[in-house]
């Protein structure tokens, strides 16, 4: 393992030290709370020779897209970043992306969709996408937020896969918080990313189309095609977190990390850093004798569905914390656990815990009451499918 040193960094400025560690051809940008830094760390980088790169300041997140898709067509590693409505702003233009296989690396500061209007955090805007055919992954921290830039690449570029990558933060809890990350070598970094090179891209030597229209008799073919190129990215993903972990110290479990499961009643389900605070939580009721682990999920797409089932043979309950909701129904995360537990196999209960909206502080003690909850329903009482966690009013209560 070689480090050139260790810096005190936000999330948006580890993010922008892996893109310039990926050494990208363009970065596309438009600003966007909580987002910015991001780009700006960025222009500077490629101002001051960091980043040999071409850095286009555009008047729109639907033109920061177009950029990268164009650029990417002719076989560059680009990189923009988005959040929000700017995230929605794109939506047209993911679905580009995803069908031309351009493997373009994106990060997006989670915050909340209007209206009413909020630049404080929640998930609702990259999980509405789920469906956009983009690799999706929700890291905890700022170290996890750097190493994946550069693993994003690795993955997204693969031959088998080229397919779009989306790096999500939670907008300001990590974007805008300070913490001490190890940045990689720069050579070390060249070794583990090669330069990109992909037969998918406009050359003059070998002219192709790729914005070409389809007819009802191949179009199911070609969105088969960004199916298994997903499916196949499962296997990538494991093995870009072994080899990363090889030569840089740092492994993350792949498309899961489970603490203290092993022999849990209880298990609570994560997204990005909400992880850390239930990390704790689990510590102290495990002192208390309580069987309660944590499964934090990184990729929504691809899906964990093996882990999510071998999770549900070895467990009696199931929690599933969602800074989201489909109106009208339920979490995102909890139907998407919901599905892949479907069988002879899965847990006593399952339960949805809906919160965090707009940045609302989701407490420690919020936390063990949802495993109190859960616990609670283990032994045959009566529970809620779906819970608003401290919906309008303020307590620190647990039911025992």
């Amino acid at each position: 393992m070689k480090y050139e040193e260790k810096m005190f960094v936000s999330g948006n400025e580890a993010v922008a030290l892996g893109v310039c560690l990926s050494r990208p051809h363009v970065i596309s940008a438009y600003p966007i709370t909580p987002q910015t830094v991001v780009v700006e760390r960025l222009s500077e980088l490629v101002e001051d020779g960091s980043i040999d790169a071409d850095f286009m300041h555009v008047e729109s997140e639907h033109s920061a897209l177009s950029a990268a898709m164009g650029s990417s067509a002719v076989g560059a590693r680009t990189f923009t970043a988005t959040s929000s409505q700017g995230l929605l702003y794109m939506a047209e233009c993911l679905h580009y992306a995803s069908g031309g296989r351009f493997p373009i690396v994106m990060m997006n500061a989670n915050r909340s969709l209007a209206l009413p209007w909020s630049i404080y955090g929640d998930l609702r805007d990259s999980l509405s996408l789920l469906d956009s055919g983009w690799i999706q992954v929700y890291v905890e921290d700022a170290q996890e937020a750097l190493d994946m830039i550069i693993q994003g690449y690795k993955i997204a570029e693969h031959k088998e896969v080229l397919t779009p990558f989306m790096v999500n933060l939670d907008g300001f809890v990590l974007t805008h918080t300070y913490e001490l990350v190890q940045v990689p070598n720069q050579q070390e970094v060249d070794h583990f990313l090669p330069p990109f090179e992909t037969v998918n891209k406009m050359a003059l030597d070998a002219p192709k189309s790729l914005g070409f229209s389809s007819t009802p008799q191949d179009n199911l073919e070609f969105k088969y095609q960004q199916h298994m190129a997903m499916m196949k990215s499962i296997e990538i993903i494991e093995a870009s977190d072994r080899e990363f972990g090889q030569r840089f110290g740092r492994t993350y479990g792949g498309m899961v990390d489970a603490y203290k499961c092993e022999d849990a009643d209880a298990v609570l389900i994560t997204l990005g850093s909400i992880t850390g605070t239930a990390r704790i939580v689990i510590d102290q009721l495990r002192e208390e004798g309580l069987k309660v682990g944590l499964f934090k999920i990184r990729y929504m797409r691809p899906f964990p569905v093996n882990e999510i089932r071998e999770l549900g043979r070895k467990v009696k309950a199931i929690g599933v914390l969602d800074k989201d909701i489909s109106f009208g129904y339920e979490g995102t995360i909890f139907t998407n656990v919901n599905s892949a537990l479907v069988g002879p196999d899965s847990p006593k209960v399952t339960m949805n815990f809906v919160g965090g909206f707009g940045g609302r502080n989701i407490s420690k003690a919020e936390i063990a009451k949802m495993f109190h909850d859960l616990l609670f329903a283990m032994k045959g009482k009566p529970y809620d499918r779906v819970n608003f966690v401290n919906l309008g009013v303020k307590t620190n209560e647990i039911r025992k």
